[in-house]
């Protein structure tokens, strides 16, 4: 029976796997939204030490990730509602497995967190950017939770890559015949 269940994905969390992914983007849109509208209040003053090289720091990037592209933002709406558009067309591969659909959510709520902030902020299509480590860009809750969840999906994808058995069997396990003889996939 182990043998069953380790095979792939149950069909129970195939259908799952898009509301997890779902949950989880509507979860780190919650926590961008709210820790962004908190950083425009508290940080108006300047910066704030908090520990080691980590103070969080009010900036407002009107490039790509990590500030690539300055003076970018109104290619980025576009760009951002292609990418957010490309995820969901992804997702259906992606959230047959529980990291996979968890890392869809996290990539997904990290690219409409920013999309909210350049489409609908008052901030000339700038994102507001505040967690500062000083060694590192300026970055936010959102761009946190895109670059956990790519590295999510590429060690998950990896891992599941090295567990495939011959002919794509996820597991190389002998595949049920109908006489209960079973065969190599």
């Amino acid at each position: 029976m182990r043998r069953l269940q380790e095979r792939g994905p149950v069909p129970a969390l195939r259908a799952r796997g898009p509301a997890l992914a779902g949950a989880v983007a509507a979860l780190v849109i919650a926590i961008d939204q709210l820790t962004k509208a908190w950083a425009l209040r508290a940080l108006e003053d300047g910066p704030v030490q908090v520990v080691w090289t980590l103070r969080l720091n009010l900036s407002f990037n009107s490039g790509a990730a990590f500030g690539l592209g300055k003076g970018l933002a109104p290619v980025l709406a576009p760009l951002g509602i292609l990418l957010v558009l490309a995820l969901l067309g992804f997702g259906r591969s992606a959230a047959t497995t529980r990291p996979g659909a968890i890392a869809l959510g996290l990539v997904l709520g990290g690219a409409l967190g920013n999309l909210v902030d350049r489409l609908f902020g008052d901030h000339g299509g700038s994102v507001v950017d505040f967690i500062d480590l000083r060694w590192w860009p300026i970055f936010n809750i959102a761009d946190a939770a895109i670059s956990c969840g790519v590295v999510l999906l590429l060690v998950s994808g990896w891992r599941d890559a090295g567990r495939a058995g011959p002919a794509g069997d996820p597991d190389g396990l002998p595949t049920a015949t109908p006489d209960g003889t079973g065969s190599r996939a």
